[in-house]
């Protein structure tokens, strides 16, 4: 990852946080640890990364801290508020009735990473849009405040996984879920490169910053109809307090998914 692209990564995961609320960013604290031997230019071209992503929110960067460490460290904080009083949105607000739906596509940032990662050789195109889908994701900022703006309630930005950030949504809200799996927006360039596992990277690969929501169909017609990005309905919550969340393919069979998402104590 050059550091230009880490800066922009950086923040643009933490600028998510604010668009799966619905919400205005405004201030960003950065907070770096960095080893001794860290070259000056590589410190100015991640701030470069930083500030061109924050220029295009009106986010001012103002303030933060240094310190020496063994290894590079970045914490960032994201300061934002709403655009109207008690209008934003939550992970405990979903309902049974209420259709799931995401933005844009799924299982591009993972695939991006397992091609770096293993030296995979693509078509141009293909290495363009998954490498740039791994190191320059861009939140979903306006489409968080139209979700707002037409009546949603209940959102979360894909960083996890597809699957494991719903069941987030899912245990706050005490509802469960059923997806039909096929419905599910794949990026094509990770379909058409990755074959049968394309699924499995727009299910549980995670890092795409999408966002993952639930409303009613009114709702979500009403999005479909003005968002700037493709939105896809894939399922629907149904009561159920214990948050389960069930697969099924487009004939209406089960379907077993080995790897959920990204665990923060024990993925590797």
């Amino acid at each position: 990852t050059p550091w230009k692209e880490l800066g922009w990564k950086a923040l643009a995961i933490n600028l998510s946080d604010i668009a799966a609320m619905g919400g205005v960013p405004r201030y960003a604290l950065v907070s770096l640890a960095l080893p001794d031997h860290t070259e000056v230019d590589d410190v100015t071209a991640f701030y470069q990364g930083m500030i061109e992503l924050a220029q295009q929110f009106g986010v001012a960067i103002v303030g933060g801290d240094t310190s020496s460490a063994p290894l590079v460290a970045i914490n960032i904080t994201i300061l934002g508020s709403t655009r109207s009083e008690n209008n934003i949105l939550t992970r405990s607000a979903a309902q049974a009735g209420d259709r799931v739906a995401v933005t844009g596509y799924l299982g591009a940032a993972t695939a991006g990473w397992e091609m770096l990662t293993q030296q995979l050789q693509f078509d141009p195109e293909a290495t363009a849009c998954l490498k740039r889908a791994f190191l320059h994701p861009y939140p979903r900022i306006a489409e968080g405040q139209l979700l707002v703006d037409q009546g949603a309630k209940t959102a979360i930005d894909i960083s996890d996984g597809l699957i494991s950030d719903l069941n987030h949504i899912c245990k706050a809200s005490q509802v469960g879920a059923r997806i039909e799996v096929d419905r599910v927006p794949i990026e094509p360039a990770v379909r058409a490169n990755f074959g049968d596992g394309a699924l499995e990277l727009a299910l549980s690969g995670g890092e795409d910053y999408e966002l993952l929501f639930t409303a009613n169909t009114e709702v979500i017609d009403k999005i479909r109809a003005t968002a700037s990005c493709p939105v896809t309905v894939i399922g629907e919550m149904v009561a159920d307090k214990t948050g389960k969340i069930t697969l099924v393919d487009r004939q209406g069979n089960p379907f077993r998914l080995d790897k959920k998402g990204w665990e923060h104590f024990t993925s590797r």
